[in-house]
């Protein structure tokens, strides 16, 4: 898994234009939490913190803190809905050797079966898995799944150290009949005829 340095400075300002005056300020406020200590009221520079939250569940080491440098997991990330920028950051703190529950995102490797089409339901799932060896995905090879196979979560081979969280009876994906998709999806030429024949039916003849 990423590992990755960012420098803390403390918060004692509060509400939303005390966030508005830190975001100007190329810094995005945020709140480090966790093992039953009091929360810790933070925050980051913005570009860093942007190009270390496109690794899912990355780790980031979090330096300048009162009591020292901590480990902690991205939690809730809240974003400006319209132009995308970080608003505020939950921090999850974490141990070595600690267990957390993570959601994966799932890896489809391999070529799916001739006449075949993946209907996938689940792009990611629930795992536990060591807070500083999380896994970047699940893979799931779909070459040799027949059509009307389906694979449910238990199915699913986890990473070593890992074991699944969710539901084991969830549906992560099922092979469909391709043609039989094409078939639902174009309308039928004798409804369109019938639907033609109907209206000109329905018209006032002309006085």
């Amino acid at each position: 898994m990423s590992e990755v340095r960012i420098a803390a400075e403390p918060r004692t300002e509060f509400g939303k234009g005390a966030a508005r005056r830190t975001r100007r300020a190329g810094r995005v406020p945020a709140v480090l939490y966790g093992h039953g200590t009091d929360p810790q009221h933070i925050s980051l520079p913005g570009h860093d913190l942007m190009l270390a939250l496109k690794t899912p569940n990355v780790l980031l080491t979090i330096e300048g803190l009162s009591g020292g440098t901590e480990l902690a997991l991205p939690k809730d990330v809240q974003r400006d809905p319209i132009k995308g920028f970080l608003e505020h950051v939950d921090l999850l703190l974490v141990k070595r050797g600690e267990k957390v529950v993570v959601s994966l995102p799932i890896q489809l490797v391999g070529d799916v079966v001739a006449g075949g089409q993946v209907a996938q339901t689940e792009v990611e799932i629930s795992v536990e898995t060591e807070a500083t060896h999380i896994p970047e995905s699940v893979e799931l090879d779909i070459s040799g799944l027949e059509i009307d196979s389906q694979v449910l979560a238990k199915d699913l081979r986890l990473p070593s150290g890992t074991t699944l969280a969710a539901d084991e009876d969830v549906l992560i994906l099922q092979i469909t009949d391709a043609s039989v998709s094409a078939e639902r999806e174009e309308p039928a030429e004798g409804a369109e005829a019938a639907g033609e024949g109907a209206e000109g039916e329905g018209e006032a003849p002309a006085e």
